[in-house]
Order: C-alpha cells, then sequence, then structure tokens
C-alpha cells in the first residue's frame, strides 16, 4: 500500500502498489555483540529519483510535507541508489569567543556543510585561511547528528537546513548564509523555498592582522633592512647561479695561469669554485679549486681551535670534572664580524680573495649579465684578456686519417670500421629517416635497353625504398617469352657507374630524383628505360617539388612562358585550331604533348615534366565511390550480432541529448561521435561507409530517424551476408589512374598569364 506523507491512516489516503511484485517478511531477530536481542532498526523504504523528497533515515513530518495529490505508479530505488552522489552543500559560520585578545572579542569562522542524500549524513569543514593560526580542515566527521535538546531523540534532517537559519550541532550554533546552485535547485523542486543568500560578516583578527601589516616599520629612521626569513631567500632564488670566468696567476715555483669557473648561488649566497684543465696538462683528479661554501673577504690565517665559537666562554669555575660551572659572555664582548662576499661584490675585473689566493673574474654568461643588468643597472660586460699559459698549446687538427683502399669485401662502411677501430662495430643506420619513410615505395615501370631484341620487349618494375635508398627490380613474367620473371636485382644500394670501385672514397648512391619518366639509368651494368610510374609515386613526388625539380609545376610552367611568348598566338592555333574557347575548353595529352615539344626540345623538356603539366590542369574528376545500401546494412547487422549488441534504446537516448530540439536533420561530425560514443562494434572504415549511404539533404545533414531505421534489426533486417574483409570488400576504393588524359586548356592558359600581357601590348 502506498501512502501520503503526512496525511493520517483513513481510507481514501492509501493506494496500492501495483509495481510490488515481492512481500517478504522482515527480520524482527538480530544478533549484536554476542547478545540475542529483537530488531527494532527501520529499513529505508523505496524512494522515487524525481518524486517528493523523503528523509531515508528519518519518518516523514505532517507539518513539512503537504501533498494533495495522489502519487504516480513510477519505478522506485533504494534511497542509497536514487540518492547516489547527490550531496547538499550550504555555506555557514560560527562566532567563537576570545578572551586574550584586545579589540577582538570574537572571532567569524567559516564552514562547508555537506548534506549526504543517500544515507542523511552529514560534514562540516573549515576551509583553510593563510595565516590564520588555527587548525582547520574537517571539524565534524561524516555521521548522523541528534538535534539539540529536547528534541535529541531525532536526527537533523533536510528540513531542518536552509538559508538564514540556525543550527546548533554539538553545541555550537552555525548560521547558514548560503549554498550552492545545485542545492537551490533541488529544494525548489522539492517545494522548499530557498531565500536569498546573505553576506557574511568580517572576521574582526583577520582585519586586525591586515590592520599592523599596514603599521609603518618602528624605526623610520635607521637604514636597516626589514628581517626576512633565511628560507625566502631559497625559495624565490633556488636554482639561480651567477656564473663567471676567471683564472688565478699562481707565482711559485712551478706555479702557472690556473684558468677557473667560478659558480654563485643566490638562494644562500655560497660560492664554489672548479678548474679548467687544458687538452694534455697532465693534470689527474677532481677539478674542485674550492669547495661550495660562503667565502669570507678576509683572510689573516687559519683559525685557532676555539677561535671560531658561537658563544664567547669568560671564565671556568671549579677544581675538578664535577663541579665545573661556566660563565658566558652575552654580548659576545670581542668577537669578531665576519663579512663574506655577495652578488654586489662581484663583477668583471673585481679581484677575489680565496683564502690568500687572488682570483680575478674576467667574464660572464649571459643569464648574468641580465641579472645585473636589472637589478644594478650595469651595462658594460666587456670581457677582460686572461694571460696565456706556458703548457697551453694552440690545438690542430691533423691530417685526416688517408684509408687503404676498398678490397672488395663486405660493404664500404664495414671496411672503413675495420681501419678506424680495433674492435669494429656495426654500421649505424639513419633511424630517424628510417621511422619517417617507412613502408614509402615509389616504384617505376621500365624497359631493358639491349641489342638484343628479345631483351628489349621484357618489362620491370624498379621499386626505390626511400627508407635506406635501397633499389629492387622485378621481372614481370610473360607467356612463351623464354625469360623466368621474378626478382631480377635484390634490394640493395646502387652506386652510380663512372666511379672506381677499389679506392678509399666512399661512393656516390643513386637518389630518389634520379628516377623519373622518361630517363635511363644504368644499373650494375644494365640499362633502363623508365616509361611510367604508379599513382602514389607521382602524388608524392608533386607534394615534395623541392626534391624533386621534374614535378615542380612552378618552373616548368615558367619554363613553358618563356619559349612560347614569342608565338602565343600560333601555340593556341595548332592546340585549338578550330573551336572558340569557352567555359570546357579540353585538350588531349598527346596533342599538348606534341606542341609542347614542338616549341621545346625534348632534353628541356622531359615526359615526366609533361607528365605533371597535364596531371595539375586535368579536366577529369574522380568519380564518387559506390556502395550498396543493402550490403553495407548487412555487414553492420553483421558486426551487430558477433558482438550481441541490442541496445537501440541507448543509442536513441544519445541521439536525443545531442539534439535536444528534436531537429530532422544532424550534421554528419554528430553522427560519427555518437557511433563511437555508444560504443557500437564498428572499424573506422565500416563507420565512413555507413554515413556514406546514409540519406541526407541539400545542405549534407543526415536523417535521425534513418540512423535509427539504419540499426534497427527488429524491424526490418536484411539478408545475411557472409563475412568480408571490410576495408577492401565493402566498398571498394580503386585509385583514379585516368587522371592527366584531357587537360583543361582554359585553365592551363589562364596560369600561363601570356593572354594579359597580349592585351596589354595591343593597348
Amino acid at each position: 500500500m502506498l501512502r501520503l506523507p503526512g496525511m493520517p491512516l483513513l481510507p481514501g489516503a492509501q493506494f496500492y502498489d501495483y509495481s510490488k511484485h515481492r512481500h517478504p517478511r522482515r527480520q524482527t531477530l538480530m544478533h549484536y555483540q554476542g547478545i540475542h536481542m529483537l530488531s527494532d532498526r527501520r529499513e529505508p523504504e523505496l524512494v522515487e529519483p524525481n518524486g517528493p523528497l523523503v528523509d531515508p533515515k528519518c519518518p516523514p513530518v505532517a507539518t513539512e510535507m503537504s501533498a494533495t495529490w495522489t502519487p504516480k505508479i513510477s519505478i522506485k530505488l533504494p534511497p542509497w541508489l536514487a540518492y547516489d552522489k547527490q550531496v547538499l552543500c550550504f555555506n555557514a559560520y560560527f562566532k567563537e569567543p576570545l578572551t586574550e585578545v584586545y579589540h577582538a572579542p570574537y572571532q567569524v569562522r567559516k564552514v562547508k556543510i555537506y548534506f549526504y542524500l543517500e544515507d542523511g549524513t552529514m560534514q562540516i569543514t573549515e576551509p583553510k585561511v593563510e595565516n590564520s593560526g588555527i587548525p582547520q580542515g574537517c571539524l565534524v566527521h561524516r555521521q548522523r547528528i541528534p538535534k539539540s535538546p529536547p528534541g535529541d531523540r531525532e536526527f537533523i534532517s533536510i528540513f531542518d537546513l536552509n538559508v538564514d537559519t540556525n543550527v546548533q550541532i554539538f553545541d555550537r550554533v552555525y548560521h547558514i548564509s548560503g549554498c550552492d546552485i545545485f542545492t537551490r535547485q533541488f529544494l525548489n523542486r522539492a517545494g522548499i523555498h530557498v531565500p536569498v543568500s546573505l553576506m557574511e560578516p568580517n572576521d574582526p583578527t583577520t582585519e586586525m592582522r591586515k590592520r599592523s601589516a599596514l603599521k609603518p616599520t618602528s624605526r623610520p629612521n635607521t637604514s636597516a633592512l626589514p628581517k626576512r626569513h633565511s628560507f625566502a631567500q631559497f625559495l624565490e632564488f633556488d636554482r639561480r647561479v651567477l656564473k663567471f670566468q676567471g683564472y688565478w696567476n699562481d707565482r711559485s715555483e712551478f706555479g702557472d695561469v690556473r684558468k677557473l669557473d667560478i659558480c654563485y648561488y643566490l638562494a644562500d649566497d655560497t660560492i664554489d669554485i672548479k678548474e679548467k684543465f687544458p687538452r694534455n696538462s697532465g693534470r689527474e683528479g677532481p677539478s674542485t679549486f674550492l669547495k661550495r661554501a660562503k667565502l669570507p673577504k678576509e683572510f689573516t690565517g687559519l683559525a685557532l681551535p676555539g677561535q671560531q665559537t658561537s658563544v664567547t666562554l669568560l671564565n671556568v669555575l671549579g677544581t675538578n670534572m664535577r663541579d665545573i660551572r661556566y660563565v658566558t659572555d652575552p654580548l659576545n664582548t670581542g668577537q669578531k664580524q665576519v663579512q663574506h662576499y655577495t652578488d654586489q661584490d662581484l663583477q668583471i675585473g673585481a679581484v677575489l680573495n680565496v683564502f690568500g689566493r687572488d682570483v680575478i673574474l674576467t667574464s660572464c654568461d649571459q643569464f648574468t649579465q641580465h641579472y645585473y643588468r636589472e637589478k644594478y643597472g650595469i651595462q658594460d660586460f666587456t670581457p677582460q684578456p686572461q694571460p696565456d699559459r706556458s703548457d697551453e698549446r694552440p690545438y690542430h687538427q691533423g691530417q685526416a686519417r688517408r684509408l687503404p683502399p676498398y678490397n672488395g669485401w663486405g660493404s664500404y662502411e664495414d671496411s672503413e670500421g675495420n681501419c678506424i677501430t680495433v674492435e669494429p662495430k656495426a654500421p649505424q643506420a639513419d633511424f630517424k629517416k628510417l621511422f619517417k619513410y617507412d613502408g614509402c615505395i615509389l616504384r617505376f615501370g621500365a624497359k631493358l635497353m639491349s641489342v638484343i631484341r628479345e631483351n628489349c620487349e621484357r618489362s620491370f618494375v624498379i621499386s626505390y625504398y626511400l627508407a635506406d635508398d635501397t633499389v629492387q627490380i622485378y621481372e614481370i613474367p610473360r607467356r612463351n617469352s623464354g625469360f623466368v620473371g621474378g626478382e631480377f636485382l635484390k634490394r640493395a644500394r646502387v652506386p652510380l657507374p663512372g666511379q672506381e670501385k677499389f679506392s678509399s672514397a666512399r661512393p656516390e648512391y643513386f637518389r630518389a630524383s634520379d628516377f623519373y619518366i622518361g630517363s635511363t639509368v644504368n644499373l650494375k651494368d644494365h640499362i633502363f628505360h623508365i616509361i611510367s610510374a604508379d599513382e602514389f609515386t607521382l602524388l608524392y613526388m608533386e607534394q615534395h617539388p623541392n626534391e624533386f625539380p621534374v614535378a615542380d609545376i612552378r618552373s616548368i610552367m615558367k619554363k613553358i612562358r618563356d619559349a612560347v611568348r614569342p608565338q602565343y598566338k600560333e601555340f593556341v592555333l595548332r592546340c585549338k585550331p578550330d573551336v572558340d574557347l569557352g567555359d570546357s575548353t579540353t585538350v588531349s595529352y598527346d596533342k599538348l604533348k606534341s606542341t609542347l615539344l614542338s616549341y621545346l626540345p625534348k632534353e628541356s623538356l622531359l615526359n615526366h615534366e609533361i607528365v605533371t603539366v597535364c596531371r595539375f590542369f586535368s579536366a577529369e574528376q574522380m568519380p564518387p565511390p559506390s556502395c550498396d545500401r543493402n550490403h553495407v546494412r548487412a555487414a553492420a547487422q553483421l558486426e551487430l550480432k558477433r558482438a550481441l549488441w541490442n541496445n537501440v534504446e541507448e543509442l536513441t537516448e544519445h541521439l536525443s541529448h545531442i539534439n535536444p530540439t528534436c531537429k530532422p536533420y544532424i550534421s554528419e561530425a554528430q553522427v560519427r561521435s555518437t557511433l563511437r560514443g555508444c560504443r557500437l562494434p564498428f572499424s573506422l572504415e565500416l563507420v565512413e561507409d555507413i554515413l556514406q549511404v546514409l540519406q541526407r539533404n541539400s545542405q549534407g545533414d543526415i536523417e535521425v530517424r534513418d540512423v535509427l531505421g539504419f540499426f534497427n534489426m527488429s524491424a526490418d533486417q536484411v539478408p545475411d551476408i557472409a563475412p568480408l574483409n571490410i576495408a577492401f570488400e565493402l566498398c571498394p576504393k580503386l585509385p583514379f589512374l585516368h587522371k592527366g588524359r584531357l587537360v583543361d586548356f582554359n585553365w592551363f592558359i589562364q596560369y600561363l598569364g601570356l593572354e594579359e600581357e597580349l592585351v596589354r601590348d595591343n593597348y
């Protein structure tokens, strides 16, 4: 039976819960700490997540809850599930009396009160305030808090917390001044009016600390600097080092000029000095000239034992070690103040007294110059000369080692390694180039040039690997030719012809720019004439015109422009003699090639350059890829059946979330994110094929109803298909191999730019 909260148990105020199917008897006995007793614990009742507000641990209060309508039948959940991760947050403060602070009778401490809806527990925390002197943090741990007497048998519920109300928690009264947005919306949705947030009073102790910080110093006439904590200097200047270069001129019998690096650490005003040993000086061991420490300005000799102490001892009283007494001088009379070097004493040309050794500073690094320029305004950092050393000799690099000639065993790199080191190592490959061009292969079709007629009919494929500059040649088999097709040349680097083989210098090898359509290459004493290239090779060469000059459209068109300029009209008439230049004027590849070769010789205009021009101004467009909708849908449903996916409701909910206005069409990006967000078991290729066959409007947006119907296997099913390779067999994406057969002549003339020059000359 359902009952309205706060209504009496009378006919008409009770309703039968048709959604309840289980009616178990509650447990009345319990075993607690070894004692058998009756259980009077009341289990929390089921609540509606978006229904009327009910305290999960306390019975409803008649004066607080009032409802005149019958509750609707809806799904009910336990409180720990209905209110999971839902917490109400209130801002509050309390005044703590002070008895030992003058002009501050109390201090205001601001807290946050958290009320957990899942179990009715509360927690109070105090945010940390800098320099407050109070151990802040968690004041009341999460627990159920009883009310103040005489209602201490009940616990504080959500109806006791509201803005501009006082709540007593463990003999401390908190005044609630505000709440967050979620708390305000939650209480308003439950029918509880939340007043406007209040201004919290200022803390008198905080105001006193602010006023004391603004007071002037007690000794305004003195020049003493304000006291500063030593640790503050470390935090401000940690890892900041001033570096100088200098020298010490040792004038002893076997002395010499010692070059030094002086480092001044701004964090603790310490100095360390290290010596720079010259090449072949014969000095070994550590290069530390001065260990890191504070360097005194004056040095008169080593101090005697007991001379440098923190306390001055005046007298010792007593005859034996037991009755001995000490008398110290609290004023430290006679103690000499030791002054140490600071950053003000360091500059180019300064002389440092390093325990009796004069170290002269000659230069500094960029950071040191910037530091002195910003702090002290010094602008002159001209380095000073250093005296020469007697044992220092100018370093002369000897002549390059002459290696013996190559003997034919192994590679040139292996032979060099055997001659350079006693223990040869394998030659190191260029890993950056290997990772960058891994899988990039340029393939060319070639014919073998020979005096034998049968060899001239053989066809080959030359593969150039960009990762390691190697070449591989395969022969295309042909029936009844008498030649066995297959590998003609193993993959290896091929040296350029005409080089001396048995020499000490490394040979030059074929590069990628040596291969292009129309070129003739000599590979291992076999002459090949390249007649074609695949689509990837042509695209790669066109995308890298700096590496392949034959694919640079700008330089090619400049060459054609200079050759055609004197006879421009004749060139246009030879290309299109009887047709007016309209919007769609095209010229065939053979016609344009023959015309260009009549103005430019074959040596200056190569075949690959003509191919580049025709491909750039091609009038043929790639046809759109064709995909069968039923075929793609069958493949999609096959993947869904494999993954046992049947969650159309989640897909519908996700689409309604990203389309709250219920538009009939959404963008392609939203559909793609929906398919990936709902974790449909589709590969990237299948997702692209699905987006291609979905119905669209004139703007290119996809219909929402078509998306839901495409994956609904219960309403409309398609015949099953056999498993296939989705990436290659579902929607074959064949490369467009006919680019450049027809040339857009109007575009070619416009890019050539000679029409404007002709009009300008006529006028």
